[in-house]
């Protein structure tokens, strides 16, 4: 129990500093099997009640696996980007396929962490066990006693039947096991393919070059970093300013001090500058020079956010 409890902490502590989206989906998927084994070992109890074992074995597989799916969607940066476009521009300046692409970018990484949940259910087995035990026909064990019917096949879980019982449990366990895994090695095969089949889409359909994305995809690593950084500092300066101006003084330590001195700050950027830097990004160019992100698009003073005869959108969203 500790070791799984460290391993979550662990997984916490990587998640929050990684920003590249392979070790992303990476520690999303670790995190969830250790989430997983611990609800397994802490939390699932079949009840072994008829009409009750079905429910109960359904939610403990998509009920996680529904809320890990809407803390995906909420944790992606493109969902709120997406509702700020909305809310400030609309849709109009999106095509289909852009508006597809979006989409399809916060569904496929929201849903890293339920697949895996789901998965790893499916592989252990006791949720799929302790859903379908009842609904299996008598008729297909040999020689089940006819006294016995779905009451005591929904005990099959707890291995709470009678000693008479015990080699049809161990079959009747064995071959719904043996269906669950079924069941989670097609699921992850399928994954398989379709990951393959989007990355190779993605590489075919891309208006950059390789090198170019590598690029691009450090430019926004960068200009993130840099931008949350220098926010973080202007925000402190102008809170001692204003702090400094109500009470006549300001108690800065000597870091901040050295802060205050090194970068003064005048003002705030007026409403419309932090609306011009907000909201989606789909690669555009304009007059053949690339417009990496709003920010860059902004700095080249380049207007508007639909395609145009010099600056037209290329359908290529940001990992």
């Amino acid at each position: 129990m500790a070791a799984l409890i460290a391993e979550n902490f662990r997984f916490l502590s990587l998640f929050f500093k990684s920003k590249d989206v392979m070790i992303f989906n990476g520690l999303v998927a670790l995190g969830t099997v250790g989430s997983e084994e611990l609800f397994s070992v802490v939390a699932f109890h079949c009840p072994c009640s008829p009409a009750r074992n079905y429910i109960y074995g359904l939610a403990a597989i998509g009920v996680p696996a529904l809320a890990l799916f809407l803390i995906g969607v909420i944790w992606n940066n493109h969902t709120w980007n997406l509702v700020a476009e909305c809310h400030k521009r609309g849709t109009k300046n999106f095509s289909a396929a852009a508006t597809f692409l979006l989409f399809g970018s916060i569904m496929g990484r929201a849903s890293v962490a339920p697949i895996t949940w789901s998965v790893i259910s499916l592989l252990r087995g006791e949720a799929y066990i302790c859903a379908l035990s009842e609904f299996v026909k008598p008729s297909s064990l040999d020689k089940f006693p006819a006294e016995y019917g779905a009451e005591v096949l929904a005990k099959f879980p707890c291995r709470d039947v009678p000693a008479n019982l015990t080699k049809f449990r161990d079959e009747v366990t064995r071959r719904l096991r043996y269906e669950s895994q079924l069941f989670g090695w097609l699921l992850i095969g399928i994954v398989a393919v379709l990951i393959f089949l989007t990355k190779c889409l993605k590489h075919c359909c891309s208006p950059l070059s390789y090198r170019q994305e590598a690029y691009w995809a450090q430019y926004r690593s960068n200009e993130d970093k840099l931008f949350r950084r220098t926010a973080e500092v202007h925000s402190r300066i102008l809170a001692a300013k204003n702090v400094k101006q109500f009470f006549g003084f300001v108690a800065l330590d000597k870091e901040e001090k050295e802060l205050v001195q090194e970068f003064p700050v005048e003002g705030v950027q007026p409403s419309p500058q932090w609306n011009a830097i907000t909201g989606v990004y789909i690669y555009r160019e304009n007059k053949g020079f690339p417009l990496y992100s709003r920010l860059h698009k902004w700095a080249k003073g380049v207007e508007g956010n639909g395609p145009t005869p010099e600056g037209h959108e290329l359908l290529f969203l940001a990992s």
